[in-house]
């Protein structure tokens, strides 16, 4: 179960403040152009995988267990159309790796795919 932020203002709020994200929920962040996206953790106090998404749905690159409250930049390593926050080791735990592709109306994939 997925929270998407869509506009500026929602991915500009994120996961900021929240003390807890229940287990296997996440927020996918939207970005329309796609483009090259940093992230950071400064004001989010819990640890997080970021899942940097392509824009066909190819998972480009992942930051497992992001820093609570950390200022370091986070960088997607590439043109992503979405970004989606995990908690820290769900990554791991789900085996999601670089080159899996992800399943949603906003990379043009509605269907099973392996």
């Amino acid at each position: 179960m997925v929270e998407v932020a869509r506009d500026a203002k929602a991915r500009d709020r994120g996961l900021m403040g929240r003390s807890s994200l229940e287990p296997d929920h996440g927020m996918l962040f939207l970005y329309d152009p796609p483009a090259p996206v940093w992230f950071w953790m400064e004001d989010t106090p819990i640890a997080l995988d970021i899942v940097f998404i392509a824009p066909e749905g190819r998972v480009l690159s992942i930051t497992e267990n992001a820093k609570a409250l950390d200022r370091s930049l986070i960088p997607s390593g590439g043109v992503v159309r979405g970004a989606l926050e995990l908690n820290a080791g769900t990554a791991k735990r789900l085996g999601i790796g670089e080159g899996d592709i992800v399943v949603h109306p906003a990379f043009g994939a509605t269907g099973s795919q392996h």
